[in-house]
């Protein structure tokens, strides 16, 4: 059994924000995959199906970014979970808009959701860290995280919600590679094949010399 956290903030004034990417995220694979309904469980708001051969529960922590850690931590007491059976899907400020990468433990790199997370359950928890770029200046962090996505993002953003769910199955599977083959075919397709190279054509022979060798001669003088 594997535990998806999706972190965000709860509640519709937070919903399109740049940091409410992981609910997003647990958002499409939930329906992508017929899981069950949503509902109020361990501090937040749980969903179940299955991804393949495995059950899994999507969790969205409705105890605000900073202490999704309590939500998770609950949940995966109830089920007896190790941490290496959640994966965590995040806002990650130093990826470029539009990158995905999977990242098995390590630290939170001064994510609040992540260091809440570190504080009840480990560090060695499974991370999908979801691009959203930088402002710039970490001035700007906050009110940047805490904002919409703009409508120019929403092209980009489809493609990466939809190659996540696409690959899924796969991490639950603890499938890694497979996963993120299945997010590149949707962020960047492979191009239909124009068909084969054509071989360059052998240059012509050229036609026989039938001239005698008199002629030969007298047209060398010309």
């Amino acid at each position: 059994m594997k535990l998806f956290v999706g972190l965000g903030n709860p509640g519709t004034r937070y919903a399109g924000n740049r940091h409410n990417v992981g609910y997003m995220t647990v958002e499409r694979i939930a329906a992508d995959h017929g899981f069950g309904p949503w509902r109020s469980k361990f501090q937040g708001q749980v969903s179940e199906g299955r991804l393949g051969e495995d059950k899994v529960v999507m969790l969205k922590p409705e105890t605000f970014m900073n202490r999704s850690g309590q939500a998770v931590g609950e949940a995966a007491r109830f089920y007896k979970l190790d941490p290496t059976d959640i994966v965590v899907f995040h806002d990650e400020l130093d990826l470029p808009p539009g990158k995905v990468r999977v990242k098995s433990g390590g630290g939170h790199a001064g994510h609040n959701g992540l260091r809440s997370l570190h504080g009840h359950v480990g560090e060695s928890y499974q991370r999908v860290r979801l691009g959203i770029g930088h402002p710039g200046h970490k001035d700007a962090v906050a009110a940047y995280v805490l904002h919409d996505f703009a409508k120019a993002d929403q092209d980009w953003l489809d493609d990466v919600l939809r190659g996540v769910s696409d690959g899924a199955a796969y991490l639950a599977a603890g499938d890694g590679g497979r996963f993120m083959n299945a997010v590149a075919q949707r962020i960047a397709p492979a191009r239909p094949s124009a068909g084969p190279p054509t071989a360059p054509s052998a240059d012509p022979k050229p036609a026989p010399d039938e001239r005698s060798p008199l002629q030969r001669l007298v047209d060398r003088f010309r």
